[in-house]
């Protein structure tokens, strides 16, 4: 586990900086220590990864929300790295936040497979806290900086920033899927989130679809004329809209799953579930959008029809808790309970349960014990702007084993096309694939875990971090200063 940084961590002085990275939330988390007190702690993620060398190398600092309502919080260092929090009021994280952007966005970009909120106050709330980050980028950010704006809760910090400091150079990511034209034209402030991105000098999306989906808004819904990936806009500025999938630190998951320690731990889980012939695994944070429910009764059939018995086959799904002040997500927790208890109360037995559940975040080491011991992996999403838990399974296989089922509405289906791949809403489909996993021979698991291997190690998430600050420099004037750190081995 990584160590906490000390309570009072130590300030550092607002300088300029070359590069400005702005995020809803901050790398790091404000947990408890042992003697109750408060501390800071790095948060997981591939993200802090990939930009930890171009921030150290570019003077840079990452602006965001630290969680929870603390005001009057100053900058301050971790690990090498300048922090600038932004506090939110219990408001904002209602409004912004918890409505705005993830009972109106969060559904509407993810195939409205729940119903999306439109509330005034919400959207109001959505501006007001989206203007504070712009301006507060704009206090940190050096002459010529590169402002680097990430994900859907402050896509109008583009234009925003732009009217303060029309000096800096832009760069927006959109890490969960941008809609088609037929379900974004539902927002009532379409015009306004369009308007907000195009401030941004370069726009990345996870697929190619992405990108057309919003070169296509622009020119339908704002006006501008658009050619290929490229909106040019009165001003004389042109917008570049491209794909840039991210990935993970593929090369830290291997080495993280060749331990000692996590294969000892995954030799403990599958003792612990009874040493069965297959172990399936979905881990998922919970979602309506990441197709738990089908997947639990996908193999709950198999089961009652025969196909798996449970002395054989056993689910161990891992459900990582999510915004639970949301009522749609309260709700998709109850469901879930309930489905899980009826499974295990029709073809569980005594010590051995179909569907081993857990609602709870694990540290990254049992993560990799838990993709070490299992043989299947079960990615089922509706939609997924990426799904990096694939990725990871992937990765922890350095001996070429085990099995990968794949949404086929998952970015990561793009890349990883030696996957099982299902469309999460046809059962059938989904049982057929459960099927042929766990009969499959060693010999076409090896065949089709080396392929994706291949495919994960040449883009991991150092090479989209490059790809993506190698675009912003070509948009960049011919002076500007490269943002690229060398290269590292």
């Amino acid at each position: 586990m990584p160590e906490p940084c000390p309570r009072r961590p130590p300030r550092v002085v607002n300088v300029p900086a070359e590069l400005v990275i702005v995020a809803n939330r901050l790398p790091v988390d404000r947990v408890t220590g042992p003697d109750g007190e408060p501390e800071w702690r790095a948060s997981p993620g591939g993200l802090v990864t990939a930009i930890e060398p171009v921030l150290r190398a570019n003077n840079g600092v990452w602006i965001g929300w630290p969680g929870g309502t603390d005001s009057g919080l100053e900058p301050f260092e971790h690990d090498g790295l300048t922090l600038d929090p932004i506090a939110l009021s219990a408001e904002e994280i209602e409004g912004f936040y918890e409505g705005f952007s993830n009972a109106t966005l969060w559904p509407l970009y993810h195939d409205v497979v729940a119903k999306p909120e439109f509330h005034r106050e919400w959207w109001d709330s959505y501006v007001d806290v989206n203007r504070r980050f712009a301006e507060h980028a704009a206090a940190r950010a050096a002459k010529g900086a590169m402002v680097w704006v990430h994900d859907y809760q402050l896509q109008l910090v583009p234009q925003m920033l732009r009217e303060l400091r029309p000096d800096v150079h832009i760069g927006f990511f959109l890490h969960i899927p941008f809609p088609p034209a037929e379900l974004f034209q539902q927002l009532p402030w379409r015009r306004q989130i369009l308007e907000g991105l195009l401030g941004a000098d370069l726009v990345g999306f996870q697929l190619p679809g992405g990108a057309q989906n919003f070169v296509r808004l622009v020119r339908q819904r704002v006006g501008h004329k658009t050619h290929r990936d490229l909106v040019y806009l009165p001003d004389g500025r042109t917008v570049r809209a491209s794909a840039f999938p991210i990935s993970i630190d593929v090369k830290g998951f291997e080495k993280l799953a060749r331990q000692e320690s996590v294969t000892a731990r995954a030799k403990e889980i599958r003792e612990a579930l009874g040493g069965p012939r297959r172990i399936f695994l979905g881990i998922d944070r919970l979602d309506y959008t990441k197709g738990i429910h089908a997947r639990l009764r996908a193999f709950s059939e198999l089961i009652a029809e025969g196909e798996l018995d449970v002395e054989d086959a056993v689910f161990v799904q891992v459900a990582t808790p999510s915004r639970e002040r949301v009522e749609q997500y309260r709700v998709l927790r109850d469901d879930i309970d309930r489905l899980v208890g009826r499974i295990n109360g029709d073809h569980g037995r005594i010590g051995t349960p179909a569907i081993s559940y857990l609602h709870a975040s694990y540290p990254r080491e049992e993560m990799a014990a838990l993709y070490r011991a299992a043989d299947i992996m079960v990615v089922s999403p509706y939609r997924d702007g990426m799904n990096l838990v694939a990725k990871e399974y992937v990765a922890c296989q350095y001996d070429d084993g085990g099995a990968l089922i794949l949404s086929e509405f998952a970015g990561a289906a793009y890349e990883l096309r030696q996957a099982w791949l299902i469309n999460p809403y046809d059962l059938n489909g989904m049982k057929a694939a459960l099927r042929e996993a766990y009969h499959a021979d060693a010999k076409d698991l090896s065949r089709r875990m080396r392929a994706m291997r291949k495919t994960i190690k040449s883009a991991d998430i150092t090479a989209w971090a490059r790809s993506f600050l190698q675009a912003m420099d070509e948009v960049r004037p011919a002076h500007g200063k490269t943002l690229l750190p060398a290269d590292r081995d």
